[in-house]
């Protein structure tokens, strides 16, 4: 009961209002207020009132543009970077070597012997226009025994051009195995087509050797793609043929201490302390005699002569359960040398969201990570080429060699695929797929790098030479030695001191920070705090509770006139005398025995009784006392007119006929 009465009391005091108008309110702000500026304008005279008015208002916009410009700092977002360094025992990096040429040519000349033969024509071919007596020589598909030795199958689904811009308006493409023009300005070029619309795309070159390598390694990758994996790793190098010895600190180690994975640039490649199946080793101190020593043979008298212009061994250091990807990080190391690699550790922590679009795991990626089946972790190397390959398989129909296939998707090839080399020509050059996959990639907020200090010397010595020629490899249980100096690495990978460097991000605007400097220009421009802006608050609900009583008053006086007018048009009805056609109604409530007299020319009818009856009921309503704020009901028994005396009770009422209290 206590709670429904202060409740009543509430309403009410809402209904009240504060009790000022407008003016009395900015008045007494004005007068109150801890601000500097607004006391003046009511306390000086005319003319230092409009001074003070003008400097109140010029500081006030200043407050207010410099408050913009704070949250508008605040909601940037930016970073500032801060390098520490320390000093800790530290795992010992990942290391990948993999060896430059994918396969070994004696496995794999079978599959590649047609491509052999049509790249030997060709560069033949390409080195006689170049000296300029090509003219005398026949093409090559002229003559019968030439068409017998070459197969021009796979020549013709992605053939290598001439082209000769003499004319730079009017360039001649030339056939190398279809004419017998020359001439010193030609170019090679490699001609991919789209079937079955004859649309083409030439990749020029300058050097006819890479023009070569380039068309070799589609062809190749063509072949390859349809051979399985596990032959493929068959073709390659071996952990036992190519890690001769192994030193980790003291402790000895073997190839059996690396993890086989198949690279689809380098074939079989070898990782040591890659960290899935046990702990990550620890380097006990730094110093090339604490660290990896490894001795390769890498047998590049077996390299493939066309696909491989490099010889030596390919490596990289990396974190433990990451995939390595070579093409982008990986390091060469020269056959024949001894390569010392001294390691210096970056550690990186970017913030997260909203500081930077990075990546804890990359499970808020929108790419699908192709890189999963080997159970590393997540890698913008990785979302980039998974995202490729998507985009290969959308527009292609088939996957890339050089990328893990999506499931139920086969490898590009030109029998299956004819128009692939195009579609991927297209989709490489393409800056909108392009531009799509790096929006799409994040980078990751934790990052390890390391810094290498690369020093290389022959190795072995020509002194010291009939020493070496000791270590041996086992290949198919024969026992040969290693006596080219040329195919053997050796490699020294350490830590070169324990410090490593951490480099941070931190917020360069807090919330304390935006709240200090909001203070500090509201505090120099108008003299203010936070209490100010509690009474500015204060008078501005004050306005809208005025404003709001205001519109509701509005409402009911619209009310009211509606009503009026209503009343009016039953007037003649109900006996009720009029002042003037204008002024309000004056309601009486007419005798019962002058209702009757009003009818005496006619006998009484049942609506007249009916009317005389409500009359009756409202006046003795009306009349009767209630309690002080309770609200007057217009409640009548059911009756025959019960709609006809609730209408005349409500417009007794807003006619402001009221009832003694007790």
């Amino acid at each position: 009961m206590n709670f429904k009465r202060y409740f009543t009391r509430v309403l009410h005091r809402l209904q009240k209002g504060p009790g000022y108008t407008y003016k009395e309110l900015l008045v007494w702000y004005c007068d109150n207020t801890n601000t500097h500026g607004p006391k003046r304008i009511i306390k000086e005279g005319p003319k230092k009132k409009v001074i003070w008015f003008f400097l109140t208002l010029l500081f006030a916009s200043l407050v207010f543009w410099q408050w913009g410009i704070l949250i508008d700092t605040y909601l940037s977002y930016s970073v500032s970077s801060s390098l520490s360094i320390g000093f800790k025992t530290m795992k010992f990096p990942a290391v990948t070597v993999c060896n430059a040429s994918p396969y070994k040519y004696s496995k794999v000349r079978h599959l590649l012997k047609e491509l052999d033969a049509l790249t030997e024509a060709a560069l033949e071919r390409i080195l006689q226009s170049k000296h300029g007596n090509a003219i005398s020589a026949p093409p090559l598909n002229s003559s019968e025994t030439v068409s017998q030795r070459l197969d021009l199958k796979l020549w013709n689904q992605i053939p290598l051009v001439l082209i000769d811009e003499s004319d730079p308006d009017y360039p001649v493409i030339i056939d190398l195995f279809e004419t017998d023009q020359s001439g010193s300005g030609t170019q090679p070029a490699v001609k991919v087509c789209s079937l079955p619309d004859p649309t083409c795309i030439y990749w020029n070159f300058t050097s006819a050797a890479q023009a070569v390598t380039e068309w070799y390694i589609l062809q190749s990758t063509s072949i390859l793609s349809q051979v399985p994996l596990q032959e493929r790793m068959k073709m390659g190098y071996q952990p036992e043929d190519m890690i001769l010895a192994c030193l980790f600190g003291a402790e000895p180690c073997s190839y059996r201490n690396f993890t086989q994975i198949y690279h689809p640039d380098h074939g079989n490649c070898y990782i040591f302390n890659w960290g899935m199946d046990e702990e990550a080793l620890i380097s006990s101190n730094p110093g090339a005699e604490f660290g990896l020593k490894l001795i390769l043979d890498i047998s590049q008298q077996d390299y493939i002569p066309y696909l491989t212009s490099t010889a030596g061994a390919r490596l990289m250091l990396h974190e433990q359960k990451s995939f390595p990807f070579l093409k982008d990080q990986g390091i060469y190391a020269m056959s024949g040398t001894e390569t010392s690699i001294g390691v210096l550790v970056d550690e990186l922590e970017r913030m997260g969201y909203p500081y930077s679009d990075c990546t804890m795991n990359g499970s808020d990626v929108p790419v699908k990570n192709l890189y999963n089946e080997y159970n590393t972790s997540y890698s913008i190397q990785a979302c980039l080429r998974s995202c490729f390959q998507a985009q290969m398989f959308e527009n292609c129909g088939c996957g890339h060699y050089l990328f893990p296939l999506p499931e139920g998707v086969n490898y590009c090839n030109s029998e299956d695929d004819p128009d692939w080399a195009y579609c991927y020509s297209s989709l490489r050059s393409s800056i909108r797929h392009r531009q799509f996959c790096i929006d799409s990639c994040k980078e990751t907020c934790n990052d390890t790098q390391y810094k290498m200090t690369i020093s290389m010397a022959d190795w072995p010595s020509e002194a010291s030479e009939v020493k070496h020629r000791a270590y041996r490899a086992r290949i198919e249980s024969e026992l040969i030695l290693v006596s080219d100096r040329n195919g053997i690495i050796k490699l020294n990978i350490y830590f070169q001191e324990y410090n490593y460097r951490t480099i941070s991000e931190s917020a360069a605007t807090t919330i304390v920070w935006l709240l200090s400097s909001l203070g500090g220009q509201f505090g120099f421009w108008m003299g203010g705090s936070v209490l100010c802006l509690i009474e500015f608050g204060e008078i501005i609900i004050d306005f809208l509770w005025i404003t709001i009583i205001k519109i509701i008053s509005w409402c009911k006086g619209l009310k009211q006139k509606r009503a009026r007018a209503h009343w009016w048009r039953l007037t003649p009805i109900l006996g009720f005398n009029m002042r003037t056609p204008t002024s309000p109604p004056e309601m009486k409530f007419l005798p019962l025995e002058h209702s009757h007299q009003s009818q005496a020319p006619h006998p009484p009818t049942t609506t007249h009784c009916v009317l005389t009856h409500c009359l009756s009921v409202t006046r003795t309503a009306m009349q009767r006392p209630v309690k002080k704020h309770r609200r007057l009901r217009c409640a009548w028994p059911p009756d025959p007119c019960h709609s006809l005396c609730t209408m005349l009770c409500s417009l007794g009422k807003l006619q402001g006929i009221k009832r003694p209290q007790r």
